[in-house]
């Protein structure tokens, strides 16, 4: 008995045929004339389009746009992510039933590779991917789409109850990604390294809101059989991964940086705490006994100079940039005493309490002209002080004069001045090492004088000042002006004078502003082309002139063996024609 009969939006097979040959084709023009045949089909079907379809022409448009070359790396990166991310949601959608299940789950009964979708989560949650894995992406997404919907399209009539269940159709192998071995194994970790983080997090907020139930006190924050056993796995997690992998997933929001959410339900009041170095004690708890087992010299040293780098990248206001900071300090502080003899004999007569709170156990061994470098590579409000930080700890042969310029560089490099907004500032001086010379010698001079002699401010009063005119200040600037000149042209004369030594020119000693006078024009100078020609002037031969320098210099020119003329047939003229052109040749 033949099935019920299900009207499609198509005209035919060979309809479907031709869509489905124009999406997969690289020709622009036609994957375009197909996007208009769905265009068709929706206005048909209307909220009863299959998802796959749909998925499909987005996946396409990104493609297209990607193509024509008329966009960034940037907006890609969001066009190809919207595309990828509405198709992870909308294709296990169905799959949900009535209690949540993990994404991860879902795919992996659809066949979805588990990479695309850490590279979902990534473009929803995380830091955004590179263009290059959204285009792997998109192979692969295309792929799947063709193989498990378009595909069985060709000998079946569409179902409108494709990807809901998946029970009766019959088995394909999973579609092969265009990425490496290498880079799958890399994503895979990566994305159980995250869902681990997840789950200790969510174990430590369980602590905290148990303790808060049962009005317990910080100090009885203890770790649980669950909790060890989370970190025993993030551990070796870690080692799988790349150190850099690893702290960029820690350094994820969430984790090491909180969200406001996650400070709310820890009652940490975040405006209260801009101007504290250490991280909040609750938060601060929450991942000691983390860092605690990864504490290695790879580890923390990945650690410090990747959140140096961060911290670079952040507004000096912003949360994160608050909490890498501190963390940045903690850490640091931290390791050093850990390898403090004399807390280490005090942790002898510590209670336990306190060792609890202690972040490391051990002190490792840091490259401190690294962690040096990245922090003057990333300023921020924060570099000075942990610049100062990185100098009382490392053994480094710099001197204590150069550690201060260094801190103070870095204080007025990092410094935000208030500004006037009323004032144009365009119109202030700009000060130079000629302008602050000529200062220092104003002040000189007047430390000569006897300030008994010259009138105070009581003694001229408010009177004299409201007397001043415009006339007076304006000579005033023009006073500053020409000392400044004098001063400027005193100095450039100087080296002048050294530079054109032994040789016929001559440095002038007037006072001449150049920057009042257009290029080619002198002062004195008219409009008038003729005033540069000379009334009285004399003539003298090419010979003449010969004859005048070898005289100067003592020796005949000609007679000199080391530039002595030789013959040669290739001569265009002999010496006696060359003499009679020199001789027809007049000089002023």
């Amino acid at each position: 008995m033949a099935g019920p009969t299900q009207v499609v939006a198509w005209l035919s097979k060979a309809e479907w045929e031709q869509v489905l040959e124009y999406l997969y084709s690289r020709d622009c023009k036609l994957q375009r004339d197909a996007l208009h045949r769905i265009s068709a089909w929706k206005s048909r079907y209307g909220n009863s389009m299959p998802l796959a379809v749909e998925c499909t022409a987005d996946l396409v448009r990104c493609k297209i746009l990607d193509m024509s070359g008329g966009m960034g790396a940037e907006e890609l990166v969001l066009l190809y992510g919207l595309a990828l991310v509405r198709f992870v949601n909308l294709i296990t959608e169905r799959k949900q039933k009535t209690f949540a299940i993990p994404l991860r789950r879902l795919a992996n009964e659809l066949k979805i590779p588990e990479w695309v979708v850490n590279l979902r989560h990534d473009l929803t949650h995380g830091k955004l991917p590179k263009l290059g894995m959204c285009r792997k992406g998109w192979d692969c997404v295309m792929e799947w789409l063709r193989r498990e919907y378009w595909s069985r399209q060709l000998g079946n009539t569409p179902s409108s109850h494709w990807g809901s269940d998946g029970e009766d159709s019959e088995d394909i192998d999973e579609v092969l990604p265009s990425l490496s071995v290498k880079e799958q194994k890399k994503l895979t970790l990566t994305g159980k390294l995250r869902d681990a983080l997840r789950t200790y997090i969510a174990e430590q907020f369980k602590i905290f809101q148990e303790l808060q139930q049962e009005e317990k006190s910080m100090k009885q924050w203890s770790s649980t059989a669950e909790l060890e056993w989370l970190i025993a796995q993030v551990k070796d997690l870690s080692r799988q991964n790349r150190p850099d992998t690893s702290v960029e997933t820690l350094l994820e929001e969430g984790f090491l940086i909180p969200t406001t959410k996650q400070l709310l339900t820890l009652k940490i009041d975040q405006e209260a705490n801009t101007e504290n170095v250490h991280v909040p004690r609750p938060f601060y708890r929450m991942w000691l006994p983390l860092l605690k087992v990864l504490h290695s010299q790879v580890f923390t040293q990945e650690l410090l100079e990747t959140m140096f780098v961060s911290l670079g990248q952040c507004t000096d206001q912003s949360l994160r940039a608050h909490y890498l900071s501190c963390w940045i300090y903690d850490v640091l502080l931290a390791n050093q005493r850990a390898g403090d003899k004399k807390n280490l004999h005090n942790s002898r007569n510590q209670t336990t309490a306190k060792k609890k709170l202690t972040l490391f156990t051990h002190k490792v061994f840091l490259q401190w002209k690294r962690l040096m470098q990245k922090c003057l590579e990333s300023p921020c409000r924060a570099t000075p002080k942990l610049l100062k930080l990185i100098f009382e700890y490392m053994k480094s042969s710099i001197p204590a004069d150069t550690q201060e310029q260094l801190l103070s560089l870095c204080s007025l490099y990092v410094q935000k001045g208030k500004y006037d907004l009323s004032v144009d500032y365009r119109d202030q001086p700009i000060y130079t090492v000629e302008s602050l010379e000529w200062k220092i010698k104003q002040n000189s001079k007047s430390r000569s004088y006897n300030p008994w002699d010259r009138p105070t401010m009581q003694e001229n009063g408010d009177q004299e000042m409201s007397e001043q005119t415009e006339d007076e200040e304006m000579a005033t600037e023009e006073s500053y002006d020409e000392e400044y000149f004098e001063m400027k042209n005193a100095k450039i004369s100087t080296e002048s004078r050294a530079a054109l030594h032994g040789s016929a020119w001559e440095f002038s000693e007037e006072l001449v502003k150049w920057g009042e006078y257009p290029l080619g024009i002198v002062p004195g100078q008219t409009e008038d082309p003729g005033c540069l020609l000379l009334d009285n002037y004399s003539e003298m031969s090419v010979l003449e002139q010969q004859g005048t320098e070898t005289q100067m210099n003592g020796h005949s020119f000609l007679s000199s063996p080391a530039i002595a003329p030789t013959p040669s047939e290739n001569l265009l003229w002999s010496q006696s024609e060359l003499d009679e052109i020199k001789a027809g040749l007049r000089l002023f």
